[in-house]
């Protein structure tokens, strides 16, 4: 099976890209090409160089690259993107006129100008049937609204961020990652609105840029509040420098000072044999507490044993004098204990039964 020739291709810049059929067409970076798309026709740029590829891994419903764009196709592209503008006057116009609670963004004409997709943000559904029978009898071609979110609004007008750049979004990002407080928190960072959000009043794209090799760098490093011992003594961890891997310590006496995390592992690998000393010695110490136990601890584990009490079958445990008796045979009996009643060895071993009485009822009494 013959393998397949695939090109990568975007039509906005930093838009999302798409695969095609390359076919026979000798296309390299930067090139201009005119493809089919399910909309129909449009003008792209080639971002990758054809590749080959089995059938099999092939995208469904894959599209061809038609030609490679002559100075015809450049020019109704021109032409194009001043219609746009034209376009989205007009459309802003009605807009006002009927008072619509909605933004007008952008306005993109197809390659064949066969249809004119309007790009808006709003803060709820908007009926926009009036609006859109007055731009199709102006401009004579199909309309379409498209509502979008305030990111991909920030995307297609672009901007300056906080940082003095072009936005990201606009100049290389295809794809919009997701963004959480908790990265900002990772990093240090204020949590300041007005400091972390962009153009889009969104949580800054670029918080994810480092965020895992924050997390990487603060797994070597102590946690604020937790004790560390150091060569001067006992000092507690109060600010963290992930970066350069440094820690701010609060030292006993109240001093404060920086400590690198190298430092800190030499610090530990000169007190390890003091730690070895002092572990060799807990561990001489159960041995010598072992030694002065008694030998029989058999008399020691019967002895508790009848200090508890008896089980629900009334049963007396064997003393240690009954059971050296058993083994070495009979003795002479031990003396009771003064205010104990001396009882029979055998009716102490047996279990005396209670007699089964029936429950009998009473009979009535006659009092004839």
């Amino acid at each position: 099976m013959e393998e397949l020739r695939l090109v990568s291709i975007s039509f906005h810049t930093a838009g999302k890209v798409f695969d095609f059929a390359a076919g026979d067409h000798e296309l390299k970076i930067g090139d201009k090409v005119v493809v089919e798309t399910e909309r129909g026709r449009a003008l792209g740029v080639v971002i990758r160089e054809p590749r080959m590829i089995d059938p099999q891994e092939a995208p469904p419903k894959l599209k061809n690259v038609l030609r490679i764009a002559d100075k015809t196709d450049l020019k109704m592209g021109e032409d194009n993107a001043r219609q746009e503008g034209e376009a989205l006057k007009f459309c802003h116009q009605r807009v006002q006129e009927r008072k619509m609670e909605m933004k007008l963004v952008r306005a993109e004409y197809l390659f064949d100008g066969s249809k004119i997709i309007f790009y808006f943000t709003a803060d709820g559904r908007v009926d926009f049937r009036e609006l859109v029978r007055d731009l199709a009898q102006h401009f004579r071609t199909r309309i379409e609204m498209r509502q979008i979110g305030v990111r991909d609004e920030a995307k297609m007008v672009g901007g300056i961020g906080v940082c003095g750049r072009e936005l990201c979004c606009s100049s290389h990002l295809r794809n919009f990652a997701p963004v959480s407080v908790k990265m900002a928190k990772a990093q240090g960072l204020a949590l300041n609105p007005a400091k972390i959000s962009g153009q889009c009043g969104r949580l800054l794209c670029c918080l994810a840029y480092e965020y895992e090799t924050y997390n990487e760098l603060r797994k070597n490093l102590p946690k604020c509040g937790k004790k560390i011992q150091l060569e001067s003594g006992p000092a507690e961890v109060i600010a963290l420098d992930v970066l350069a891997q440094k820690m701010t310590v609060c030292c006993a006496d109240g001093e404060r000072c920086q400590v690198h995390l190298e430092d800190l592992k030499k610090g530990f690998d000169k007190r390890t044999p003091e730690r070895a000393k002092s572990k060799v010695k807990t561990e001489q110490q159960p041995a010598a507490v072992k030694t002065n136990k008694p030998a029989d601890s058999s008399e020691q584990k019967t002895e508790r044993r009848s200090n508890r009490r008896p089980d629900s079958r009334n049963r007396r445990p064997k003393s240690t004098q009954q059971q050296q008796q058993n083994k070495s045979g009979p003795g002479p009996e031990p003396e009771p204990a003064p205010g104990e009643k001396q009882e029979d060895s055998k009716a102490g071993r047996r279990r005396r039964r209670p007699r089964n009485r029936p429950n009998r009822p009473k009979q009535p009494e006659n009092n004839s």
